[in-house]
């Protein structure tokens, strides 16, 4: 074992080797290690703990083994050289803010055994352009991935039943995001300030749409709300979209004031053909 804030703000400290004989890097760890390039994680590792790494500006890679299936809550945080990173089978939560602010990091694959992304995971990793959700995850943290503001193409999978508060926010190169089925929930904030969001499919799954949940998405033309939609937040779900010419929503509930407020799209009330 390495215990909590055994090496933090080793400040000159450049490389680690781990070796065989450790199952568990504990909370704060290495912390503030800033000049820490290179770190090998070995096969024996079960736990990353919170914090372990975070801070550790200089650390431009790191592999993380297949026996570790814990990653902590801010494990990686604030790793701002950090280009790439593999999440191995053997992982199935990713903590909260574990990679946020790694502004540096290019390309994510995230293995079939995560079933959560944790609040936070990945906000403000502003050069990550793409990533894909394997179809083990269910549900996606508020500001998940926040503030990514690279990110130009999201693949949601069917497991997904609720997409959380802001996950998405801030996300100024996403140009169109396919919302599956199996989604009954788009929380609070979850795509705003999503400017360059030109299309947009709520499937008839959802139930639920959040306040602000597109507010400031000012390139979305259109757009139709299901049926299948019994509530929508008060305060400015459709805000700001200064481009959104027509909303078409289901006659009979009560949606006129929520979907105006905000902007100056035609309302279209329609009847469900049963």
């Amino acid at each position: 074992t390495i215990g909590n804030w055994a090496f933090n703000w080793c400040t000159g400290l450049t490389s680690v080797k781990i070796p065989d004989s450790v199952t568990a890097i504990g909370n704060w760890a290495f912390k503030w290690c800033t000049s820490l390039r290179s770190v090998k994680i070995p096969d024996s590792v079960t736990t990353i703990g919170d914090n372990a790494f975070s801070d550790c500006t200089s650390l431009r890679s790191v592999k993380i083994p297949d026996s570790v299936t814990t990653i902590g809550n801010n494990a990686f945080s604030y790793c701002k050289s950090l280009t790439n990173v593999m999440i191995p089978d053997s992982v199935t939560a990713i903590g909260v803010s574990a990679f946020s602010d790694c502004t540096s990091l290019l390309s994510l694959i995230i293995s079939d055994s995560v079933t959560t992304i944790g609040d936070w995971a990945f906000s403000d990793c502003k050069r990550l352009t793409s990533v894909k959700i394997p179809d083990s995850v269910t549900a996606i943290g508020s500001r998940a991935f926040s503030d990514c503001e690279s990110l130009t193409n999201v693949m949601i999978p069917d497991s997904v039943t609720t997409i959380g508060g802001w996950a998405f926010s801030g996300c100024k190169s996403l140009t169109s995001v396919i919302i599956p089925d199996s989604v009954t929930t788009i929380g609070y904030g979850a795509f705003s300030d999503c400017t360059s969001l030109l299309s947009l499919i709520i499937p008839d799954s959802v139930t639920s749409i959040g306040a602000w949940a597109f507010s400031g998405c000012t390139s979305l033309l259109s757009l139709i709300i299901p049926d299948s939609v019994t509530t929508i937040g008060y305060y400015g779900a459709f805000s700001d979209c200064e481009s959104l010419k027509e909303i078409y929503y289901p006659s009979g509930r009560g949606f006129e004031e929520v979907l105006s407020w905000g902007n100056n799209a035609k309302l279209i009330p329609y009847c469900r053909i049963r």
